[in-house]
């Protein structure tokens, strides 16, 4: 009977200490638990890091922006130049003469384009920028300046790209690629600097180019606004001329003398479009503020690099310094725990060994 009741007890135990440790386990997630008060304590702790750090980077930040070469920004408003009687050749003409134009098997087309769309189209595309980078010799100047000496007024070339004195590419490129930029890498290099935005009530145009030299930045601007009206002028005068060569010759295949009168009268409008052409300089882009060599720079933001990089230094900080305390306090409850449940262990144990030599005692007796 002894022997019944010490084995009931000794069981009673096990259970108990098994209930304990169940409850223990249960009330783990509650340690995990991240209160602010806690969050701050982490940060506080870690405070010399943080500022180590945050000034490193603030550091950096202000190193890298005095490095950066001043960038100006050149930028001229156009508006479309007024449609002249000529401008838009035989479309102008369809509506009035269309019926009998088509008597004789001729189409004289349809309404009038957006000359100033076309224009811009134009100015944007890889073909005019091209000529116009080799017409005026800007690949030396567009992709190998790095920066510019304002008390000179001269550039500063990259050594590792150009050589300034023997006038010859040391760039190190992989095949194809050759040192000198090829036309394709011109135009992609014009194009990162050149801005072309349109006002959609006004119709008004700014251009705009960037450059390490502001007055270089304007000579191009002023080139390209020359160029393009240029361009346009003499599409036009050989779409004129053209037609002229064209309506002559059906002049003299019709004998009706209302066509002959509508072939005369489309001709006068053509010629009248080439002598337009000739004496209009702005065609199509009327300039409105001329380009200016800006006297302060656009880029960079000194200012706004070191406040974002010294932001990122302490961001990137104060991570690492959660990280670690939480890592570290992670590790020591592992410990703990592993620390616990060995001592659990052994309590049953040691009790049931006990408990046993108990009662081989009195089963003995």
């Amino acid at each position: 009977m002894k022997s019944h009741k010490l084995q009931g007890s000794t069981s009673n135990e096990v259970e108990a200490m098994n209930s304990n440790e169940y409850h223990q386990q249960q009330h783990l997630p509650e340690d995990d638990e991240i209160d602010l008060a806690e969050l701050w304590y982490a940060i506080w702790s870690g405070k010399l890091l943080i500022i180590a750090i945050s000034g490193l980077f603030a550091i950096s930040s202000i190193i890298y922006a005095i490095n950066q070469p001043n960038i100006y920004q050149a930028t001229t408003l156009l508006a479309p130049a007024s449609e002249q009687g000529g401008a838009s050749g035989l479309a102008k003409m369809a509506g009035q003469f269309g019926g009998l134009a088509s008597l004789a098997g001729i189409n004289l087309g349809g309404g009038g384009t957006d000359k100033t769309g076309l224009a811009l189209e134009v100015l944007k595309s890889r073909v005019f920028l091209e000529k116009f980078i080799n017409k005026h010799q800007l690949l030396v100047p567009l992709i190998a300046a790095e920066n510019w000496n304002a008390q000179t007024n001269t550039l500063i070339f990259n050594d590792d790209v150009y050589n300034a004195t023997t006038k010859t590419w040391l760039r190190e490129v992989e095949a194809p690629k050759q040192p000198e930029p090829s036309s394709w890498e011109a135009y992609q290099a014009f194009k990162d600097i050149l801005v072309v935005a349109v006002d959609k009530e006004t119709g008004m145009v700014t251009l705009t180019i960037e450059h390490y030299s502001p007055e270089i930045a304007t000579q191009w601007l002023l080139w390209l606004v020359s160029d393009i009206n240029a361009a346009m002028r003499d599409q036009d005068k050989a779409e004129a001329q053209r037609s002229i060569d064209y309506l002559s010759t059906k002049l003299q295949e019709t004998q009706l003398a209302d066509m002959q009168t509508v072939f005369y009268q489309l001709i006068e409008q053509q010629t009248k479009t080439i002598m337009l052409a000739e004496v209009s300089l702005e065609y199509v882009l009327k300039t409105i503020d001329p380009a200016n060599a800006p006297e302060e720079k656009a880029k960079p933001k000194r200012a706004l690099i070191v406040v974002l990089g010294t932001m990122l230094g302490g961001i990137l900080s104060v991570l690492i310094v959660l990280v670690r305390y939480f890592s570290n306090k992670g590790n020591n409850k592992d410990d703990i725990n592993h620390s616990n449940s060995a001592k659990q262990v052994a309590e049953p144990i040691s009790g049931s060994t006990t408990a046993a030599k108990v009662t081989a005692e009195v089963t003995s007796k």
